[in-house]
């Protein structure tokens, strides 16, 4: 969500919510729909990328005459934000806010983050839409990303950003569930660089049957690709590394508490970690590039990490 490389210590961590949904999930005859009543669990949604934090990560129906509210708030043994760690590898919390009428839908989010930049933390305002058209959940919108506090905001002045996507979610038979989306900001933390991010997820929800009553389970999956344009000529001029992304974990809901337990991975090499995350704490030993890494620093901001995360969540 936010660093960079080479000259200045900082980068793109985080490049935003969201997702777009394939055509392969559409068929080929579709009219606008009513949002469906049934909806996925929040504690089991289909992580694509998204904040750690968002009130809602799924379609939900609403009356098109009520104003209705979500809110969440919890903690983590990291932040990780589509496999790299924004809080180095160390403890988190975070709370959410949205407001929701009809398909529209506005909120908010704060986290604690430990960024080169150094801000106090990062919040996020985000607005949209999430229509179903044909059995498909989907939601567009737009996510702003600020960083206050910033005591190193470096030759960018600050990396906040914005971000637009599109995804969509779908259900299969009584347990499976799809998902897929796409993302793209016009410059990704203020660097000047264009990034897009397409990814696609599964989910399987243990039958209610096999469980106790008000328990849910829910194991889902997903992978992601992330590829950038060239950042501004004094960070230089080069493009970020291009990577994928992995997770795959298992989500427990009891009424409003949620814990998730999650394995995440890249394949970013440690010197292009550096490259793209910037790691203040980053150690000499690396691969030289004399062009995007001419210390050859690594980082292990971007390596294989099993997170424990728990959440409280009303609607």
């Amino acid at each position: 969500m936010r660093r960079r490389g080479v000259a200045t210590v900082w980068q793109v961590s985080g490049a935003s919510i969201a997702v777009f949904v394939g055509l392969w999930l559409a068929p080929m005859s579709c009219g606008l729909a009513r949002a469906q009543t049934t909806e996925v669990s929040a504690g089991g949604a289909i992580g694509l990328g998204n904040r750690g934090w968002s009130a809602s990560e799924t379609s939900r129906a609403t009356s098109a005459n009520e104003l209705e509210f979500s809110a969440r708030a919890g903690f983590a043994s990291d932040y990780i934000y589509r496999g790299t760690t924004l809080s180095d590898h160390g403890p988190a919390a975070g709370a959410a806010l949205e407001a929701r009428f009809g398909q529209l839908y506005a909120g908010t989010t704060i986290a604690t983050v430990k960024l080169p930049t150094q801000p106090v933390a990062e919040y996020t305002l985000a607005g949209g839409i999430r229509p179903n058209i044909a059995g498909i959940d989907f939601d567009l919108g737009v996510t702003y990303f600020g960083y206050p506090g910033e005591r190193l905001p470096g030759e960018t002045n600050g990396i906040n950003y914005w971000e637009a996507a599109i995804r969509g979610d779908r259900k299969i038979g009584e347990s499976v569930r799809i998902a897929s989306g796409y993302a793209y900001s016009p410059d990704v933390s203020n660097t000047g660089a264009w990034s897009q991010y397409a990814a696609a997820g599964l989910g399987f929800d243990l039958p209610s049957r096999f469980l106790p009553e008000n328990l849910s389970v829910s194991f889902t999956t997903a992978a992601g690709y992330s590829w950038f344009g060239n950042q501004a000529p004094n960070l230089g001029g080069f493009a970020l590394p291009a990577y994928l992304n992995w997770q795959a974990g298992v989500t427990f809901t009891h009424k409003v508490f949620n814990l998730d337990l999650r394995y995440y991975g890249t394949n970013l090499s440690k010197e292009n970690c550096f490259v793209f995350t910037g790691d203040p704490n980053a150690r000499p030993g690396g691969r030289v590039d004399y062009v995007t890494n001419p210390a050859g620093l690594v980082s292990n901001w971007c390596g294989a990490t099993i997170v424990a995360k728990a959440w409280f969540a009303f609607n």
